[in-house]
């Protein structure tokens, strides 16, 4: 059978080349347009930004729970951590002690002309395996044989001890590696959030954050001093309402703070996150909150919409990723995001999720 062959591939005449330039060309400008410049991407309105940005925000909020939970379970490990490297040093320091002791009638028995058994575990590399020797127990006195097994449950407690805390040192580095992922989630998110905030004009893009000039969220000193001349009697009639004196010193608390940043991972008392808020304004009156919004929420007696007093923490969205304190009137203070201070705002903003009253 033949062998098939590839067919050789002519040189375009110039007709050809000619016709072949021109549907090119004709692609290129429906491609391109017949301008010959690119089409670029549409330009998102000030409505498309804001639900783009706000979307952003919000899964920056819920990597900000992960990482606020993720923190507290660090500082917890790394605590206990030091605490177990503490106790193992001390319990070191009794066993020194109690060897020494140990050597002392090594050398009184080795004046005297012998050296007993117990004398050798001070003279032992592995003096648990010297231990083991049943021989050893049946050689010695009675006072020596409690020396002794002091010296071995203190061998035993202080492997014990490192034995923790090589477990809790592990725990560490495993929250520490699920710190970095979350605070890596939220970087980005709000990289983007930032980015989506520049294509707008200035005057637009303070519309999308909430009226703020520079477009940073940062309240001028004005603005913060006219809201503190106005939140003195405010507080005042909110926290009369409150179902007790916990709950108005909160309330009282989150006034004060109205204007103040937000900052992921901030508990104040200069800047928040939103559970960080509720948190520190809890603190100040005596209360220990958890630190994460989906552990806040479990922290008192649930009440419903209806049933809201000032003081009560409200929640939104369906994995509770936000907090805010509720203050009356429909409104809580809450620490929206980056680009918004500590503000007064509807609870009707955000999917409402449920709410807590602090006992």
């Amino acid at each position: 059978m033949a062998a098939h062959r590839k067919a050789r591939q002519r040189p375009l005449s110039g007709h050809t080349a000619r016709t072949a330039a021109t549907i090119a060309l004709a692609g290129a400008a429906t491609a391109t347009g017949f301008d010959g410049t690119s089409h670029a991407e549409p330009q998102l309105t000030p409505t498309q930004v804001k639900a783009k940005v706000d979307t952003l925000y919000q899964e920056a909020e819920v990597a900000t729970e992960k990482y606020d939970g993720a923190k507290e379970k660090a500082d917890a490990a790394e605590k206990q951590l030091n605490t177990l490297r503490d106790e193992a040093a001390r319990r070191t320091e009794k066993l020194n002690s109690a060897r020494d002791s140990l050597g002392y009638v090594a050398a009184a028995q080795y004046r005297s002309g012998g050296i007993d058994p117990a004398v050798q575990l001070m003279l032992s590399d592995d003096p648990e395996r010297y231990l083991d020797g049943a021989e050893f127990a049946d050689r010695v006195g009675h006072r020596q044989t409690a020396a002794v097994a002091l010296v071995r449950q203190q061998l035993r407690e202080i492997e014990q001890l490192r034995g923790a805390a090589h477990i809790e040192l592990t725990s560490l580095k495993s929250r520490q590696a699920e710190l970095g992922r979350q605070k890596k989630t939220i970087n980005g998110k709000l990289d983007q959030a930032r980015r989506l905030l520049a294509t707008l004009p200035p005057q637009q893009r303070a519309q999308v954050v909430g009226g703020t000039a520079d477009g940073t969220g940062r309240a001028s000193r004005s603005s913060t001093a006219a809201r503190g001349a106005l939140a003195a009697p405010v507080s005042s009639a909110a926290a009369s309402d409150a179902p007790n004196s916990r709950a108005a010193a909160a309330v009282s608390y989150a006034y004060q703070k109205l204007g103040s940043p937000y900052v992921w991972g901030a508990t104040g008392p200069n800047a928040f996150d939103c559970s960080g808020l509720v948190q520190a304004a809890y603190n100040s009156a005596g209360v220990s909150l958890p630190r994460t919004t989906y552990a806040q929420i479990n922290a008192g007696q649930r009440v419903s919409r209806d049933e809201l007093r000032p003081g009560d923490l409200v929640f939104f969205y369906s994995g509770i990723s936000h907090v805010g304190i509720y203050v009356g009137d429909g409104q809580m203070i809450h620490a929206p995001n980056p680009t918004a201070p500590v503000r007064l705002a509807p609870i009707d903003q955000m999917p409402f999720a449920g709410a807590t009253r602090v006992v």
